[in-house]
Parts: structure tokens; C-alpha cells; sequence
């Protein structure tokens, strides 16, 4: 696909003797949310340390890392920059001393409104250190009037607007807080005397937890000694969950708002093969992404599927390029053709997105060098054509083929011999899932939420 990035990730657990290691171990099984950073809180005594840097997991965290957090509660984040610059200042969970002692906080989402909301807090004297917008909820938190760490946390997120799944830690507790829409997946889980709670489900099993259920929109749990409590302390909303999380961000083996994503994946490639066939000889995926989708299009259709793309597994986050450039050089560094499976064939090749186009360009490029005779892209989702304001990192409307272009046009940007996407309709089919219940601005304009930044002047503009 190209051009996408994931949001974060978000995992804490508390009640376990080793919980940076298990955090840590969560982040893993979170990596492919966030790649630029990470960073883990611990608690011991009642006592906040971190740990965080510029990288994956493994390379942000040793074993004389983690040994350097012990405790039992702990919280941790993975994050691109979908708000706020890919520094180390921006890097999650936030940790603050302020009058009440100390405060760790991490979010996975976007606010709408932080903008309008830093300009006020600035007004009254807030100096911010950061370009994130979580730091707006540190803020909120130390500016409310309310006499509870509890009451002060409902009080912030009641005024902020989005897609947020924040986890805070200070003192004897761990709060886990999910926006009323319900835009991110939230699930909470137990291991052993402990408990966890984490982006997705992948994780608490990653790390040999049972996942118990999903955090509700709107919910916020409290996690202490004494177990979970769950409060509602949010006006309620209608469910608005990221349906293009079950396309692309979601790891396969997730349960996600309910749903398994594997199968849900499998189906989308069904209905493409159902509602768009093509007289082709084999069908392969766009790795690793489009992959479910492309066997469930040859299971449909009886095309075999082959392994025509190769994905490199050991593509770091730099390299260098050759100084006589090889073209397309940055799409081969993570895929090449396999001639053996495309050369002198009819080749369908399912993925789950275009975005720019650029990058698919690249492949039906190096696929027709290869020795394709035909190529037939298919693609797993709706086309796109707006951003995501809600926590996907997403390019701006107009760099967006589908927005630019139609499909007769996309089709020839391609030099494809044909293009079909799944409509939203099909989508929702394949995913089991009511449009009410979901969130599909980036494919449909409806947008639950109206997006908001400021202007030169400070007021409030609309996209």
C-alpha cells in the first residue's frame, strides 16, 4: 500500500513483579502500531521511573534497561508522529511532577480540538514543552478544580474531543480511559493476579494473558489493588469504530471491536473476487498486508495463489542508496518480484489500499519487468479519498490518488489492465458490521467528528 502510518500503541499492566518485562513484551507484539519510539513508566514504592527512546522496541529497551525499572504496575506506548514531531521530547508515557506528586500519561489517537485547547491553556499561563498533543491532557489535568486524581482525569478527557485511549499512572493506580465514539480499540485482560490493558488483544496474549473483554466507549477503569472498577463518567455517543483498522493496522490475529480481523480479511478477498473477477492465472498479495485478502481471492475465483511478491525482513528504518540510482530502488528494498511465479502469467495482485499510488505504481512496474503479461490490481477497501483525523497518519486530501483522480484515470496512472476496490458496502459486509456502528470518513467524507485547528489568528477553522 504505501504512505500509511499506524497510530500507537498503548499496553499497561499492574499487580505483576515483573511489569516493565511484561510491558516491554507487550510493546513487542505492538511494534507494527508504531515504529519511531517507545518508552515504559514504572511504579515501585509508589515511586514513577521511565525509560524511552528513539527506535523499535528492542532497540530502545535491554535486559539492564528493564532491570532498571522494576515495580509492579507499569505503562507503555509505541508511537508515530500523528501529532507532534518525531523527537525524543515527543516520545510516551509522559512523566510529570506537579503538586499532587507524580503523573504518567500515554494516549493512542488525535485530538480535534487540542489546538483551540492549548491556545486557552497558554493564555493562562501554560508553557508547553512539547509538540504532542497528550501533553494537552497533562495540562487539563493540573488546571481542573477537582479534588480527585480521578475526578481531575474525567474532568480533562470530558473536554477534550477525538479518539483517545489514555492510560495514566500515579500513585496506587492505574486508569485506563476510552473516548465516548470508540474510534481505537481498547481490550482488557488478566494474567494470573494481574491485570493488563492494551491496544489490541495480540498483545495481552503475546504476553500469555485471557483477554476479558473490550473497553467500552466512553469507559474508564480504574485499576488498583482492589481489582477493576469501570465507570461511565462520559456523555454518551454513537459507536463509531475505525473500520479501516480491520483492512491494514490491526495485527491478523487480533480480535478487534468484537471481530476476528484474520477471517474478516479472508472475506474481504472473497467479495473481490466475487463482485470483480479477472481471466488471470495466478493471484498473489502485496505482502504482508494484502495477504489474507489474496487467499481469499483464489480460494473464491480457483486462480492459485502464488508467492509473487518478496517482502525483506531485514529493511532498518536508513540505508544507502546506490550512487547511480536503481530505479524504483526504495520499493525493491522491501519487495521483489518472483519471476519464477509471475513471468508469462495473468497476474491479479490483491492489496489493502492505494494511497498516493506511487507505490503500486512502482509494483505493477517491476511486476511487468518481471515478465507479466497482465496485471490486475484488486484492493481490499474502498477507494480513499480524504484524511484521517482521528489518529492514523494519512496523507493530506489532495496528495490522495482516489481523491485526484477516477477510476479510469487511476487505472492508467497504474498501467494496470484493470482496478477495482470493494465498495464500502462490501466492506461493511465482509467485516460483519453495520455503517452505523463504524467509522469510514476516510473512504465516505462522514466525518462523526468535525475536525478543528487554528487559524493565523488564533480562531478556530474548519476543514
Amino acid at each position: 500500500m504505501g504512505s500509511l502510518r499506524h497510530e500507537c500503541g498503548v499496553f499497561g499492566v499492574v499487580g505483576d513483579a515483573d511489569a516493565a518485562r511484561i510491558t516491554y513484551l507487550g510493546l513487542h507484539a505492538l511494534q507494527h502500531r508504531g515504529q519511531e519510539g517507545a518508552g515504559i513508566v514504572a511504579r515501585q514504592g509508589g515511586v514513577l521511573r521511565e525509560l524511552k527512546g528513539l527506535g523499535l522496541v528492542h532497540e530502545v529497551f535491554d535486559e539492564p534497561a528493564i532491570r532498571s525499572l522494576p515495580g509492579d504496575a507499569a505503562i507503555g506506548h509505541v508511537r508515530y508522529s500523528t501529532a507532534g514531531g518525531n523527537t525524543l521530547a515527543n516520545v510516551q508515557p509522559f512523566l510529570v511532577q506537579w503538586r499532587e506528586g507524580q503523573l504518567a500519561v500515554c494516549h493512542n489517537g488525535t485530538l480535534t480540538n487540542a489546538g483551540l485547547l492549548r491556545d486557552e491553556l497558554e493564555a493562562k499561563g501554560a508553557i508547553f514543552g512539547r509538540s504532542s498533543d497528550t501533553e494537552v491532557i497533562l495540562h487539563l489535568v493540573a488546571a481542573s478544580d477537582q479534588k480527585t486524581l480521578i475526578n481531575r482525569l474525567v474532568d480533562a478527557l470530558g473536554r477534550v474531543e477525538g479518539a483517545w485511549c489514555v492510560l495514566a499512572l500515579a500513585g496506587d493506580k492505574l486508569v485506563a480511559a476510552r473516548d465516548p465514539w470508540g474510534f481505537r480499540p481498547l481490550v482488557l485482560g488478566r494474567r494470573g493476579d494481574a491485570w493488563i490493558v492494551a491496544s489490541e488483544s495480540c498483545a495481552i496474549e503475546f504476553v500469555q494473558g485471557t483477554v476479558v473483554r473490550e473497553v467500552e466507549p466512553g469507559e474508564m477503569l480504574i485499576l488498583d489493588e482492589d481489582g477493576v472498577t469501570a465507570l461511565r463518567p462520559f456523555p454518551r455517543k454513537p459507536r463509531r469504530a475505525c473500520i479501516f483498522e480491520h483492512v491494514y493496522f490491526a495485527r491478523p490475529d487480533t480480535t478487534l471491536f468484537g471481530r476476528e480481523v484474520y477471517p474478516s480479511r479472508v472475506r474481504m478477498g472473497q467479495v473481490l473476487a466475487r463482485e470483480y473477477p479477472a481471466r488471470a492465472d495466478v493471484v498473489i498479495g502485496v505482502p504482508d498486508s494484502g495477504t489474507p485478502a489474496a487467499l481469499g481471492y483464489a480460494e473464491e475465483s480457483g486462480i492459485p495463489y502464488g508467492i509473487g511478491l518478496l517482502r525483506s525482513h531485514y529493511v532498518g528504518r536508513t540505508f544507502i542508496e546506490p550512487t547511480q540510482r536503481i530505479r524504483d530502488f526504495g520499493v525493491r528494498l522491501k519487495l521483489q518480484p518472483n519471476k519464477s511465479v509471475v513471468s508469462g502469467k495473468r497476474v491479479v495482485v490483491v492489496d489493502d489500499s492505494i494511497v498516493r499510488g506511487t507505490t503500486s505504481q512502482k509494483i505493477v512496474r517491476m511486476l511487468r519487468q518481471a515478465g507479466a503479461v497482465e496485471v490486475h490490481l484488486r484492493i481490499s477497501s474502498p477507494p480513499m479519498t480524504g484524511p484521517c483525523h482521528y489518529g492514523i497518519d494519512t496523507p493530506d486530501r489532495e496528495d490522495l490518488l482516489a481523491h485526484r483522480f477516477d477510476l479510469p484515470r487511476i487505472r492508467a496512472f497504474l498501467d494496470a489492465d484493470s482496478v477495482a476496490y470493494l465498495s464500502i458496502e462490501q466492506l461493511r459486509e465482509a467485516v460483519h458490521e453495520e455503517g452505523s456502528r463504524t467509522c469510514d470518513a476516510c473512504f465516505t467524507g462522514n466525518y462523526p467528528i468535525q475536525p478543528a485547528q487554528r487559524g493565523g489568528d488564533g480562531q478556530l477553522t474548519l476543514f
